[in-house]
């Protein structure tokens, strides 16, 4: 059975902790379990699971419950490998301090251009882009490029603000937002499971295998950015056991709750589901409570997106943080505020570079790159943990491997991981090849750009 977490606190005055809470880096250990879980949840559920239901419904039916369970075995093995890499690699920077440790500088370079720059500014930046879109449906004023651009400039300037004042107040912003999105979904399970017709979420034919693997495919892109709470490691209070613990947390908890969504939606609407491919949680509501749903959902769909940008913004910038330390960024990136303990200037380099791009409102394009960088990170923390456990066996005899987390099975789940991502890569489109495929060149020639200048 599933402990309780910790609750999270804080002290009045956490910023003058004694020098054992304070790391090497400069950075403050204050994240705890419960915040790093609820983290997690905060990245990944998103705008996604706000149309998603409406794209599974249009594939595969009622059969998209299988593209789910295939999926959560594809994720939980990938953030099993997470977890074991997180326990044994505790500095900032997430998966790429993952990939570095395990693999040298040249694969830990491409791994944070892409984590900070394919994965994280652009996904930060598409984001933005579909808050601003959302407000422009309730309020077609913000629809004209003038205000949208002077929201967008407010959006991330305002949450670059709250987490250059502190890692404390960034969490606990996060964390909020995080419960906030949370209950109206929860609010429509329940409302909605007494609306759903039983007979519309029966399987009466399996789809093909393709679909069902395109199907899963587009589930892995919804279930990413849990990853990205993890870089934050080097703030987190005993991450040999607090990763893998809050790892488990957050999947767990955003599995039952995209699993039962995607029920009561398919419930309560059958063939009409697949047809409302914009807003089907929209849809769901309406049907469900009434013509105040509608409103109801909408709010809701504001609070989990602008939930997420929070979250982007308080972990894109350790990333960021952690290759300046490393030497692959400009040190002065690697700056810590005197004050405030937080990594102040890489702050503001993300979030006035993620706007700059949410300006261009090249959302189509953000997204194909970013999901392709994600993938890529995966496969590259799976066979980081292959590498990790030849550099650092554990055992009775190395008493410096205490309280590292290792998978049971031996190489059977990195291995099994890395074969479901490369199956995933396999299915990328060209398009999408492509655009990834431009950004590895341009990282690959930037790290001898920077190796010949240092010469």
């Amino acid at each position: 059975m599933m402990g309780k977490p910790p609750p999270l606190r804080f002290t009045r005055n956490q910023m003058n902790t004694p020098e054992s809470h304070v790391t090497n880096e400069g950075l403050v250990r204050v994240i705890g379990t419960r915040a790093l879980s609820l983290g997690i949840v905060n990245m990944i559920v998103g705008a996604g699971i706000f149309v998603l239901p409406g794209l599974i419904a249009a594939l595969l039916g009622p059969a998209a419950i299988i593209a789910y369970l295939i999926c959560s075995v594809a994720v939980a093995l990938v953030f099993l490998c997470i977890a074991e890499a997180g326990s044994r690699v505790t500095r900032t920077g997430g998966v790429y301090a993952y990939i570095e440790d395990a693999f040298g500088p040249f694969a830990g370079f491409i791994a944070s251009i892409l984590l900070w720059f394919g994965w994280g500014i652009l996904s930060n930046a598409a984001v933005g882009i579909a808050l601003a879109e959302l407000l422009a449906l309730a309020f077609p004023f913000f629809a004209d490029p003038v205000p949208k651009s002077v929201f967008l400039i407010a959006l991330f300037g305002g949450l670059g603000w709250i987490n250059i004042r502190g890692v404390q107040s960034g969490v606990r912003f996060a964390t909020f937002n995080t419960y906030a999105k949370l209950i109206p979904l929860a609010i429509l399970i329940v409302v909605g499971a007494f609306s759903v017709q039983w007979d519309h979420i029966a399987i009466r034919e399996l789809p093909p295998l393709a679909d069902i693997g395109a199907g899963t495919l587009m589930l892995v892109f919804a279930f990413g950015g849990g990853e990205l709470a993890l870089n934050a490691t080097g703030e987190v209070k005993n991450p040999s056991k607090t990763v893998p613990l809050a790892l488990f947390y957050g999947i767990s908890i955003v599995l039952v709750l995209y699993m039962a969504i995607q029920g009561v939606a398919q419930g309560v609407l059958e063939a009409e589901l697949a047809q409302n491919l914009e807003a089907p949680l929209v849809a769901t509501a309406e049907r469900a409570m009434g013509s105040w749903g509608r409103t109801f959902m909408l709010i809701g769909a504001g609070l989990s997106i602008f939930g997420v940008t929070s979250g982007h913004i308080l972990n894109h910038p350790r990333a960021v943080f952690a290759a300046a330390r490393d030497g692959l960024l400009p040190s002065k990136l690697a700056e810590v505020h005197p004050r405030f303990k937080t990594p102040h200037i890489s702050i503001v380099f993300c979030v006035t570079l993620a706007c700059a791009i949410a300006l261009t409102g090249a959302f189509k394009t953000l997204a194909i790159v970013s999901s392709g960088s994600l993938l890529l990170l995966y496969l590259g923390c799976c066979l980081s943990v292959l590498k990790l456990r030849k550099i650092n066996p554990v055992s009775k005899e190395t008493p410096n491997t205490k309280g590292i987390f290792v998978l049971p099975g031996g190489p059977t789940i990195p291995i099994a991981s890395t074969i479901v991502i490369l199956w995933l890569l396999s299915n990328m489109t060209r398009a999408e090849s492509l655009g990834l495929g431009a950004l590895i060149a341009v990282s690959i020639a930037a790290y001898f750009l920077v190796r010949r200048t240092r010469a």
